[in-house]
Order: C-alpha cells, then sequence, then structure tokens
C-alpha cells in the first residue's frame, strides 16, 4: 500500500518578512511553482502605512522537510526579503516503525 507525500511527510510552514514592494511576492511564489508545488495556505498583509513590512505566511502539505529548508534558502536570498522564519506541522498520518 502507498501513501501520498501529505500522509508522510509534515505541512512545511513560512513566514517571509519583506520590504513591501511589488516584485517580493512573485519572487517568493515562483520558487514553489517552477517545482510544482502549490501552497494550501497562502496570507499576505501589510501592517501599517508607508515603510511598513509585507507579511507573508505559507503553507504546504507534505514537502519533504529538506526541501523546505532549501526554499527557505532561496527566499532569503530574494531582494527586499529581511526575515524567513520556517517551522511544520506534523503529518496527518506520520509512519510509525
Amino acid at each position: 500500500m502507498s501513501t501520498n507525500a501529505s500522509e508522510r511527510y509534515p505541512t512545511a510552514c513560512f513566514s517571509v518578512t519583506a520590504a513591501y514592494e511589488p516584485s517580493v511576492l512573485s519572487r517568493i511564489l515562483e520558487l514553489f511553482a517552477k517545482r510544482g508545488l502549490v501552497p494550501t495556505r497562502l496570507h499576505s498583509d501589510v501592517a501599517g502605512t508607508g515603510d511598513a513590512p509585507l507579511s507573508v505566511d505559507i503553507q504546504v502539505e507534505g514537502m519533504e522537510p529538506e526541501l523546505a529548508a532549501y526554499i527557505a534558502r532561496c527566499m532569503r536570498q530574494i531582494a527586499y526579503v529581511d526575515c524567513v522564519l520556517t517551522s511544520e506541522r506534523g503529518a496527518a498520518n506520520a509512519l510509525r516503525a
């Protein structure tokens, strides 16, 4: 019996803080799109006015932890990205030994 990735791997969570610039959100999402991944949750918000930062929260179910770490490192290289925090939520049906 095979299990799909969302059952084997945790949900990868990314919290990104960046400058309020037009290209930032598309550059972040491009990292997922070029790998054929669609975020299961995406929320973007600007807290305040003027020079207030852009806050982006992304979740992707069933992402291998190594890939999540790699994508986070890539996000940190994007112009105007100030901070990338990652975490993971447990897999729906974690494999048991």
